[in-house]
């Protein structure tokens, strides 16, 4: 049995914010396993998403209890995780938390303003979610309260992942052994690029 209790960070933002991007490295540095939620949508959302249209809170309430339990799972392993996750709403946060007390779960919010995003989206190949899906994104936000925030509109990725690692810090979240910076077995099923 570890003797911490695993850490889960999410890391959450609208499309475009680069939680992708930013939670590899962050996976990277603080040496915990990385998934991107993408990756675990059914089918249904990621034809839904690719269509333009948005997904309900039905259609997202499955896929985020997968995430909660692939943050369970993880911790019953002594394994810590970073999440890539929209988690744009309180609600939807507040699934990931229901992991606890098996792991504590820290949420990183990239910040980032619609026209600087928007144009970072139109450049993106390969990927289901649609630029004008943006607009319904920033509407649905619920931007939290007591998260790590990343201006990243302002800081380039290695800048932001500096201040995202030292507002972890803050809150106890440190660098664990070798319990691997390798991806949580995802499906493989999404582009992944959040």
């Amino acid at each position: 049995m570890p003797d911490t209790v695993p850490d889960a960070v999410v890391v959450m933002g609208v499309s475009g914010s680069g939680k992708t991007t930013i939670g590899k490295r962050l996976a990277s540095r603080l040496g915990f396993a990385f998934a991107d939620g993408d990756a675990y949508h059914p089918q249904a959302n990621i034809d839904k998403m690719a269509a333009g249209v948005p997904l309900t809170d039905e259609d997202r309430r499955p896929w985020l209890e997968r995430l909660r339990a692939l943050i369970e799972e993880h911790a019953s392993e002594g394994r810590s995780l970073v999440l890539a996750c929209s988690a744009l709403k309180a609600d939807y946060r507040r699934v990931f938390t229901e992991a606890e007390p098996a792991a504590r779960v820290h949420f990183v919010y990239l910040r980032g303003d619609f026209e600087t995003l928007v144009e970072r989206m139109r450049r993106r190949r390969g990927h289901y979610m649609k630029a004008s899906m943006l607009e319904s994104q920033f509407r649905d936000l619920e931007e939290p309260e007591d998260a790590v925030t990343v201006d990243v509109g302002r800081r380039s990725v290695p800048a932001s992942v500096r201040q995202a690692l030292a507002g972890l810090a803050s809150r106890g979240v440190r660098r664990r052994g070798t319990e691997g910076a390798a991806a949580a077995g995802e499906p493989g099923r999404g582009p992944g690029a959040s």
